[in-house]
């Protein structure tokens, strides 16, 4: 594992848990050698956690739509912030760019991210693991949910075993280092 993708707000959020958490994780991708692959943002949770990783010593890659770019909604400073067609791409860049993709807090944006790469996974179109980084609980009712997709047999037991919420750095790294991508189901066209 060489670059890590995470999602993460342009707000802060109102709970300073939230951005001591984006503080936390940035030291640990930088003690852990991972570049941070995000969506290039100045703003937020995004900006603070990109600054972070610059300060202690770790590097960046933002990936940006022009959209937002032409908003100012991008850290400009970075040496390596690329610039893309919309939101479509970005995503898939970040997928590509990564070998693993991890959701702080966030708002539906970071929602919609981490959620089409586990798809992804699930599908074989995304190697990496997924792992909500599940601070002070903020992810908890969201878990919850995929343990129903579970029980009402929307969601193998196997797959949901290839998506980790946690609120520890150590049970993530293992988690991350030791995963595999799931099995791909095929379909039999029988009538």
């Amino acid at each position: 594992m060489e670059k890590v993708a995470v999602y993460c707000g342009a707000s802060a959020g109102n709970d300073k848990v939230y951005q001591e958490a984006t503080v936390k994780l940035a030291h640990w991708l930088v003690e852990h050698n991972l570049d941070l692959v995000y969506g290039g943002g100045g703003v937020g949770l995004m900006g603070l956690l990109a600054k972070s990783v610059v300060a202690s010593g770790g590097t960046v890659h933002g990936i940006m739509p022009q959209e937002l770019f032409d908003r100012g909604a991008a850290l400009e400073w970075l040496s390596d912030l690329k610039i893309v067609a919309n939101m479509d791409i970005r995503k898939q860049e970040m997928m590509k760019q990564s070998d693993g993709c991890i959701a702080l807090p966030g708002g539906p944006g970071t929602l919609e991210e981490i959620s089409q790469a586990f798809s992804w996974a699930r599908i074989g179109d995304n190697p990496s693991p997924c792992v909500f980084y599940n601070v002070a609980g903020y992810y908890d009712p969201l878990e919850k949910m995929f343990d129903e997709m579970t029980k009402k047999e929307f969601l193998t037991v196997e797959d949901r075993q290839k998506l980790l919420f946690s609120d520890s750095l150590t049970e993530i790294y293992k988690f991350m280092n030791n995963y595999e991508p799931p099995v791909i189901r095929s379909y039999n066209k029988s009538n």
